[in-house]
């Protein structure tokens, strides 16, 4: 058997090499038109910033090591130009000599990625505007600082890599803004909780210009004009373009192969084309949402990854099935750590999904152990099923171990309400004996059997201040006074009891706190008298910072600058 795989880096790598451990007779060869194989990404923005200072740490393995291995012929700076399913051959042009040939194949699996999103505006092509997708777009970006020195750049776009990159670019001492048309970072966030990304950001001297769209880009005064809608230039000695990315699949259209949502290859659970003996994995391809069901798209190394073992599971006679992507990935954001799984909030309910969510504050590990920092959690759950739907994680220590065990809990089917029920590792530097997953569940428990009800941060502005309800603070006088929202009253919980003749019976209580547990302790003690009481889902911390970050965005687009 011949396979010929298209592309070296996450899924084509990984199934060749799994085609071999099941197949030591067959004959492999993997066309990858860059000059690199099997490199790391995810690791490119941290060696312009110079957090990787070796360039052979970007590659996991090089084409005489792989071969050395596993016997595979690794043919880099190879481009396949067309795929010929008829005469089961595809068209190769080697870069280096120009010459071109074809090649035969039993079984063809293509795995060419993604190709960074290019706005079709004028100036794309200009010196100092940049992509960043391999190796080499890695170098060229290093050499540039390196000769040039910039001291600004502009980041377009606001994913992952623009993230990262802005990052390194501050640690070489640059001042960084980034420009993203959505009014948030990071879209697979809820806004809520990317406003916590925001404030990282802007702590670490990034400027957001949020809800601003890229018009082009002009040469100037030995830098670059960035041209906005509706605003005036943002001049830089650099750009980087980061709006995303596109399945890069012409060979697949241009082969007569079936295609999906943004021309994307579409596969079967088995990684099978629309042809036969043609396979294909990786960001060209589209995929099932694993919560929703839906067509997505996913560009993420674990998935491409698992879909190349899969594909070459199925090409040596198996049969492997993909099951869908989750979407689990996780962001250092300076010192900060987001991470997200499963569907947010607002795509859930794009779904059409009827769905509800706690959000809570809870420390790293035991509060009375040194050294414990906050995070916030937002946990998504269907109402009527209290099906676990997502979860987003903002914080220090400790957010990349629950994320993996909601990811984890989401691939099982849970409930969220049997969070409460995992047996997870505690040791006071590690966890509290009730850990933030564990109170998750509690949460979602109380509210699924009416022990609680809660109000969101969206209901706030539409809460009536015409004495019809009773608005409560339960906090400490110090704490009240060093903000709150107005037309809330401040009664602490702990002389709750002994003030209830100040809050008028027969009126729906809404009570709010710094995180959401002392006003969850005072809704159940008013309760306790008859009254109808609800909590604030998140706290005052929550609702500061989020309020906070939306007046940010909204004075900055209506003076026409970035912040």
């Amino acid at each position: 058997m011949k396979v010929v795989i298209v592309g070296g880096v996450a899924g084509g790598a990984t199934a060749a090499a799994r085609i071999r451990r099941l197949d030591e007779q067959a004959e492999i060869v993997v066309f990858e038109r860059s000059g690199y194989i099997s490199y790391a990404n995810c690791g490119l923005p941290y060696y312009i910033g110079d957090v990787i200072t070796d360039p052979e740490a970007l590659t996991l393995q090089t084409p005489e090591s792989f071969f050395s291995r596993f016997r595979v012929a690794m043919k880099v700076r190879h481009e396949v130009t067309a795929i010929h399913p008829d005469k089961k051959t595809v068209s190769v042009k080697n870069l280096e000599t120009g010459e071109e040939f074809e090649e035969g194949y039993d079984k063809l699996l293509l795995s060419p990625g993604a190709k960074p999103t290019q706005p079709e505006v004028p100036g794309v092509g200009l010196e100092r505007v940049f992509t960043l997708r391999t190796v080499e777009d890695t170098f060229r970006i290093k050499e540039y600082i390196n000769a040039r020195r910039p001291g600004s750049a502009v980041l377009a776009g606001g994913g992952f890599i623009s993230l990262e990159l802005a990052e390194n670019l501050r640690a070489l001492g640059m001042d960084v803004t980034i420009v993203q048309r959505p009014r948030q970072l990071m879209n697979p966030f809820d806004s809520d909780m990317a406003a916590f990304i925001h404030g990282e950001m802007r702590r670490h001297g990034v400027r957001l210009a949020l809800g601003r769209t890229v018009e082009g880009f002009q040469e100037r005064d030995g830098g670059v004009d960035v041209l906005l809608k509706d605003g005036a230039p943002l001049h830089a000695d650099m750009v980087a373009l980061a709006i995303g990315v596109t399945p890069d699949a012409a060979l697949a259209k241009e082969a007569g192969l079936a295609l999906g949502i943004r021309d994307s290859i579409l596969v079967n659970d088995r990684m099978e084309t629309s042809v036969p003996d043609i396979y294909a994995v990786g960001d060209a391809v589209q995929v099932k949402h694993a919560v929703t069901g839906q067509d997505a798209l996913l560009s993420l190394a674990g998935p491409a990854n698992k879909q190349g073992r899969i594909a070459a599971d199925n090409i040596c006679g198996g049969d492997s099935r993909y099951l869908g992507s989750q979407g689990s990935s996780i962001l250092r954001v300076f010192d900060m750590t987001a991470a997200v799984t499963g569907v947010s909030e607002t795509n859930a309910k794009k779904a059409g999904l009827d769905v509800d969510h706690v959000i809570l504050s809870p420390m790293s590990h035991a509060g009375y152990y040194p050294g414990g920092r906050l995070m916030t959690m937002k946990v998504v759950f269907e109402k009527e099923t209290d099906r676990l739907l997502g979860a987003q994680i903002v914080g220090y220590e400790g957010v990349d171990k629950r994320i993996d065990v909601l990811a984890a809990a989401i691939h099982a089917g849970m409930k969220a309400t049997e969070l409460k029920d995992l047996d997870l590792a505690y040791a006071p530097p590690y966890s509290s004996a009730k850990d933030p997953v564990n109170m998750a569940g509690f949460m979602v428990e109380n509210l699924a059997k009416g022990v609680v009800k809660q109000f969101h941060i969206q209901d706030v502005a539409g809460l009536p201040r015409d004495g019809s309800v009773t608005l409560l603070d339960a906090r400490t006088p110090q704490e009240y006074g060093s903000g709150h929202i107005e037309g809330f009253r401040n009664i602490p919980v702990d002389e709750l009891r002994e003030r209830l003749g100040e809050i008028e019976p027969g009126k729906p209580v809404y009570v709010i706190c710094q995180s959401g547990l002392r006003s969850y302790i005072a809704c159940r003690i008013l309760a306790g008298y008859g009254y109808e009481a609800y909590n604030f889902a998140g706290g005052f911390r929550f609702y500061d910072a989020v309020t906070n970050d939306r007046c940010l965005i909204e004075s900055a687009s209506a003076c026409g600058m970035d912040q």
